[in-house]
């Protein structure tokens, strides 16, 4: 049962803030790890099927725009962006002679690996700059955030399958 008393309209607005510029902050830092990964970075939409396909291998053209939210037509033209650059491919089913899978190619796991250590060497810069108690409020407050995300809010599906690590030693 939660004991905390409601949070004024103001400390949310606050709160959101907050949030956004922070977002925006990491918007900024993500770019550059996706800058000093590849001379041709993939779009965001691209990185979203990327990220799609590594948590869902073998998926079919339908569930991925399913999971995006997008049409059909602008998922399989992201696909054939992605197969050109070596980074997705597609495969027949093993369920069904009338569908193919995607699955991401060993290019396209390499490019996700060195995009995720970029950007977790960037973070950890940030984390290791913060006194104690600021990394210990952080990880409060994001594992706070992802609860509430869990809790039904429209973004959850997008939410990652690992919760947030302790990072009172970083």
């Amino acid at each position: 049962m939660n004991t905390n008393p409601a949070p004024s309209h103001r400390e949310r607005q606050q709160t959101a803030q907050a949030a956004r510029e922070l977002i925006e902050l990491l918007e900024v830092l993500w770019e550059r790890g996706r800058d000093m990964v590849s001379p041709t970075p993939v779009s965001a939409s691209q990185l979203r099927v990327l990220y799609s396909l590594d948590r869902e291998e073998g998926i079919s053209l339908r569930t991925l725009g399913d999971l995006l939210g997008s049409a059909p037509p602008s998922v399989s033209r992201m696909c054939d962006r992605l197969e050109a650059l070596g980074f997705v491919q597609r495969l027949p089913s093993s369920v069904s002679r009338r569908q193919l899978e995607l699955h991401l190619t060993v290019r396209g796991k390499a490019y996700l690996r060195d995009l995720r250590t970029q950007r977790e060497e960037a973070l950890l810069a940030v984390v290791a700059a913060m006194s104690p108690t600021s990394r210990k409020a952080l990880l409060r407050g994001l594992t706070g955030f992802q609860e509430a995300l869990g809790e039904g809010a429209p973004a959850a599906s997008s939410r990652p399958d690992t919760p947030l690590k302790d990072v009172s030693s970083a």
